[in-house]
């Protein structure tokens, strides 16, 4: 089959990536020029785990191109993926402007009858949207049909997750258009779904502030396990072994961050107050998830006193692990909250330092956590990075100049760090 995938941000460069690699013909269009470049020199603008290997195999067997004429990309292809970027507006609603930008640049080469898929994540409506852009717009009398096919890939896992997703959505008008999408997927052998447009671009507005919903649970769940002296660690285990709960998202820490949950609740938020509905229940969350770090700085203080002059080591800048993004993560947070309070901060990541610096030029980075260890006053593990949980906690003891340990995602185990000579501060359990 012959694609276009607009945008090569997460979703457009990964999505491109897997349908080449599953034999198709893919033509990546971007506007940034730059980018463009740097991915016909196969040099990846994002960290993600097998990204690389994927594009260059495909790029040199020429089933996968990049360029930034989006004339050709449209013209060239059967289906047109819109996967560009779809940020908040401060009032906390989604910007479209990007998904009118690709909309009328289709309008402006669109040919012959397309197939068109809106990827990005959007509001209710959208393919309406997108439709009425396209139609009062185009240059020749052609049919053409949208889509809606919203992505679920998580970052650091990317490709694992369009290789193998848990259900494939297909909104469409019609079973007859959504037959081109379930032809594209067949040989991915998934569960898949058919529906109309509408619901396919609420189950992903759904899907992401349910779990930011579980996350908030969990973290109030924990606050009161601090206050009862019960353990977080173990509730959870006893509410993820009921099946209709699950275990996933209930992992207490300074709560969700990274560039999908919390945009995209303040959307559906925003898109509830267009039909005159309160979600007061997500408005709940955003709170919660509001006052996680706050919180973590004054157990900080608690324990600390000023923490003026004190120098904090911060273990893990990116949002989650196996991705060098920061947007929106908990790390930025923290350390604007710490520079404000006077401390002096040391920070390590394994990948997201250089993202880091151009927001922080001013704090001291680290190349392992043993030199970030050095003369610190407390230690704080903001990103569960899988080396984190394995290093020489003795050297990292031996360098620090007060042996305290803040746990903000409780990958340790407290009695463990209290025979080591830490005082250690977890999440919803008692301090050691």
């Amino acid at each position: 089959m012959n694609i276009c995938v607009i945008g090569t941000g997460y979703v457009g460069l990964v999505t491109g990536a897997v349908f080449a690699d599953l034999g198709n013909d893919v033509i990546c269009v971007d506007s940034d020029e730059k980018k463009i470049e740097m991915l016909n020199k196969n040099i990846m603008p994002i960290y993600e785990p097998g990204l690389e290997e994927m594009v260059s195999r495909n790029f040199s067997d020429k089933r996968l191109v990049f360029t930034s004429n989006l004339e050709m990309g449209v013209k060239r292809s059967d289906v047109i993926f819109i996967a560009v970027g779809t940020p908040p507006k401060e009032n906390g609603e989604t910007d479209l402007t990007y998904i009118e930008e690709a909309a009328r640049g289709i309008a402006k080469y669109i040919d012959k009858y397309k197939v068109i898929v809106n990827k990005s994540t959007v509001p209710v409506g959208t393919g309406d949207f997108v439709r009425e852009i396209i139609e009062k717009n185009k240059k020749t009398n052609v049919d053409f049909d949208v889509l809606s096919n919203p992505e679920f890939l998580r970052e650091g896992s990317a490709i694992r997750d369009t290789l193998h997703p848990d259900r494939i959505v297909i909104g469409a008008p019609s079973k007859q258009v959504a037959m081109v999408l379930l032809e594209l997927y067949a040989t991915l052998e998934r569960p898949m779904i058919i529906t109309d447009i509408y619901s396919a671009e609420m189950i992903k507005y759904a899907s992401n502030s349910f779990l930011a919903l579980k996350i908030s649970f969990i973290n109030s769940v924990a606050d009161l396990c601090e206050k009862t002296g019960a353990n977080v660690t173990d509730v959870a285990k006893g509410m993820g072994l009921d099946s209709r709960i699950g275990q996933n998202f209930l992992d207490p820490g300074l709560g969700y961050g990274g560039s999908c949950f919390p945009k995209d609740v303040d959307s559906f938020i925003k898109t509830a107050e267009r039909f005159s509905h309160q979600f007061e229940i997500l408005k709940a969350a955003v709170e919660v998830n509001r006052q996680r770090c706050p919180k973590f700085i004054n157990k900080m203080k608690n324990v600390l006193g000023t923490l003026k002059g004190k120098t904090i080591g911060i273990l893990g800048l990116s949002f989650k692990p196996n991705t060098d993004d920061i947007r929106e993560a908990k790390s930025l947070e923290l350390i604007s909250f710490l520079i404000n309070e006077g401390a002096n901060i040391r920070a390590y990541d394994p990948v997201a330092m250089d993202n880091t610096k151009a927001l922080f030029p001013g704090i001291t980075y680290c190349s392992n956590p043993y030199e970030l260890a050095e003369g610190c006053d407390a230690l704080a593990i903001v990103t569960e990075w899988r080396e984190f949980r394995f290093l020489n906690l003795e050297k990292i003891k031996q360098a620090m100049k007060r042996p305290v340990i803040f746990d903000g995602r409780n990958i340790y185990d407290p009695a463990r760090k209290k025979k080591l000579g830490f005082e250690y501060y977890s999440i919803g359990r008692q301090k050691c």
